[in-house]
């Protein structure tokens, strides 16, 4: 198979001169440190200075995972060439809020997807493949505790460490941890995932170890995860859920990086490198007596906890804008603004999880090429379409909002104005006067409608703003 391209079209060799170089030198380092594609990727980032950019191949059996070449101004995905035909090679690269993507990195990107397609073909003649089979996303977010979770990443994956991530369910456990294989230098090798609330406790022992030929009358010997993970990552979700009898198994071949198969008398040393996941604090359960504490120490040590969605709302937008450009294929979609701000105020007890499945149901159901604040379900507008949705329709003033928002804290509070106070951090004579405003009168109100517990409702606004702009001052 050859490729024609035309180099015209592309900008001047020297905008990849140091990437050229530095895979050139990478072919002089041990067979170990010679991660080919790792050094494209961190050169052709550092070239960009853009957030993220993974050059990877997808097996074509997971065809439903196989990815739709894109280019748009915050993130671009670009095939690359390849000659196994049992693969699909991709570049990919994305920017933060920060950073847009003009036509000149598109065509410097269109250039370097070529330029991979080699690095790849040089991996592949020395053993080391970049196979993805999850199509997962990177760590999006630009927030603060985002920054620190990528730093923390970085460092742990040099290490060689049993990790214990900790975090909600939804949170992205499992991205960290492909993360922590991918930035380390065992990824060439395999990243084997467990589930293990998912294993019947009967067959954990086969299936984590294997078992041996002829164990049982029609038993075939296999493998277990332990080996398949060999030179590798084995990932080990909700390890909480294990019972006491299972843990006490996993204890024996996590201390000694050794397994020994179902009806079988060799033991086996492995070079795997253990992560452990639970959306529940094993510290606590260790207390409760529900989880092993000398399992407890031998996983914890080297954490890395996973902050939950309503810590870091200011990712949302971010976030929602990846999840529909991964959608574009499909339907070209945006966020009007209102029902953005609805987003960036529910409490997201599904986390990340729950917003990309609430992003999906919109792209599929709502009627305009725009998801409006009434697209969304009545659990995420809520009181943001009752308190502020009602304002930004209607042109409501700032005192009528600011108001409406302090009955409901008000309200909230029990009806207790020193705590609403503290609450809103306004003096006392300030809630007074918003208590007092009444606001204009909503559709289908012949006047306004104030709460019982409102006293003076019949006090004219000219002098309510009066207080309002005098306790302020």
């Amino acid at each position: 198979m050859s490729y024609v391209v035309d180099i015209t079209r592309y900008p001047s060799p020297g905008a990849l001169h140091h990437i050229i170089a530095a895979v050139s030198a990478g072919l002089t380092q041990p067979e170990r440190d010679r991660d080919l594609p790792g050094i494209f990727e961190r050169e052709l980032q550092r070239l960009l200075a853009v957030r993220a950019v993974r050059l990877r191949e997808i097996p074509v059996r997971y065809r439903p995972r196989l990815v739709t070449p894109t280019r748009t101004a915050e993130s671009v995905v670009l095939g690359v060439p390849t000659t196994d035909s049992r693969t699909q090679a991709v570049l990919e690269a994305s920017c933060g809020p920060d950073r847009s993507l003009d036509h000149a990195d598109h065509e410097l990107l269109a250039a370097a997807a070529h330029l991979g397609g080699l690095v790849l073909e040089l991996a592949r003649t020395r053993g080391q493949r970049r196979i993805s089979t999850d199509g997962a996303a990177p760590l999006i977010g630009s927030s603060s505790v985002m920054q620190e979770l990528r730093e923390r990443v970085e460092r742990v994956a040099l290490t060689g460490f049993t990790a214990l991530i900790e975090g909600e369910s939804g949170t992205g456990k499992e991205l960290v941890a492909r993360q922590l294989h991918e930035l380390s230098g065992r990824s060439g090798g395999p990243f084997v995932a467990v589930n293990c609330a998912a294993v019947v406790e009967t067959l954990l022992e086969a299936e984590l170890f294997g078992i041996e030929q002829g164990t049982a009358t029609g038993v075939k010997g296999r493998r277990g995860k332990f080996e398949n993970a060999d030179l590798g990552t084995l990932f080990l979700d909700e390890v909480s859920d294990l019972s006491l009898s299972a843990q006490a198994k996993l204890l024996r071949a996590i201390q000694d990086v050794a397994i020994e198969r179902v009806g079988g008398n060799n033991l086996r040393r492995l070079d795997t490198r253990i992560v452990v996941a639970t959306n529940r604090p094993l510290a606590g359960l260790v207390a409760q007596g529900l989880f092993r504490a000398d399992l407890f120490y031998r996983l914890s040590g080297v954490e890395v906890h996973v902050p939950p969605l309503r810590e870091r709302r200011d990712d949302i937008p971010e976030l929602a804008n990846y999840f529909l450009s991964r959608h574009r294929q499909t339907r070209e979609m945006r966020i009007s603004a209102p029902a953005m701000e609805a987003l960036r105020a529910y409490e997201w007890p599904g986390n990340v999880r729950e917003l990309e499945r609430l992003l999906e149901s919109a792209v599929a159901l709502a009627e305009s090429d725009s998801i409006e604040l009434d697209d969304l379900p009545p659990r995420v507008r809520g009181e943001f379409a009752e308190i502020v949705g009602r304002s930004l329709d209607h042109g409501h003033s700032m005192r009528a909002w600011a108001s409406r928002y302090a009955r409901l804290v008000y309200e909230r509070c029990g009806h207790n104005k020193r705590r609403a106070c503290r609450r809103l951090d306004i003096s006392y004579h300030t809630l007074q006067a918003y208590l007092r405003y009444g606001g204009p009168a909503l559709p289908g109100q012949s006047v306004r409608q104030l709460p019982a517990w409102v006293t003076s409702a019949s006090q004219p606004d000219a002098i309510a703003a009066e207080a309002i702009d005098e306790a302020d001052a």
